[in-house]
């Protein structure tokens, strides 16, 4: 599955610590998409490989169902074996050319980049998209480092493929990013980590139609 940029408005990724007794990932997925989530990520480092591909399998036929795309964070092994729509890589992670000798030219591939130069040799390299941030401090990822708000629009305006800002972005915060270039946001515990994640989708979702 390709994607459209409007696929990207509200993006979620996975996080398994946030899953209440009796619940699954797949759960929470369904949930986020019915609230109006447009794009899903799978990220979970604390799982064997077993258990990810598993998880991945569920995932990935849950996204088709609703026309969601679905990508898998670094691990690009279980993206070809579970057929995602694609993978995201971040800075230490598999080369994009590497990776897009490893999926073929139709999946996704997105990018993680802090600065203009990383951002224009992703694109260079064919990613698809790119995420960018911290845009705010976040609790999701203890070495994530802020990012000046001037950095997110100068990565915007240097790129010609679509930009999501990620980190610390809450339904509180969303609308700061208004008028910096950016196709959408990405998400973990403003979705995932509420106590409704239809509603709290929703909500953010109304947000960012006027962001």
């Amino acid at each position: 599955m390709r994607f459209a940029k409007e696929d990207l408005l509200l993006y979620a990724v996975t996080d398994r610590r946030w899953l209440n007794h009796g619940e699954t990932l797949c759960s929470q997925v369904e949930k986020a998409i019915l609230g109006g989530v447009s794009f899903i990520q799978l990220r979970e480092k604390e799982l064997g490989k077993e258990e990810f591909l598993n998880e991945a399998q569920k995932i990935r036929t849950l996204c088709k169902n609703y026309g969601v795309p679905f990508v898998i964070n670094d691990n690009v092994e279980i993206a070809v074996i579970s057929d995602a729509d694609g993978v995201h890589v971040g800075q230490n992670d598999m080369d994009i050319c590497q990776v897009r000798q490893k999926l073929g030219p139709d999946k996704i591939i997105g990018a993680s980049v802090h600065t203009v130069e990383e951002a224009l040799l992703a694109e260079a390299k064919g990613a698809d998209y790119l995420g960018t941030g911290a845009a705010f401090s976040t609790g999701s990822k203890k070495d994530a480092k802020l990012l000046p708000p001037r950095m997110i629009e100068d990565i915007c305006s240097a790129v010609k493929i679509p930009v999501i800002a990620i980190g610390g972005i809450d339904k509180n915060n969303v609308e700061e990013l208004r008028g910096k270039g950016l196709c959408g946001v990405a998400v973990i515990s403003a979705v995932f980590g509420q106590p409704d994640i239809e509603a709290a989708a929703r909500e953010l979702r109304k947000k960012l139609e006027y962001v």
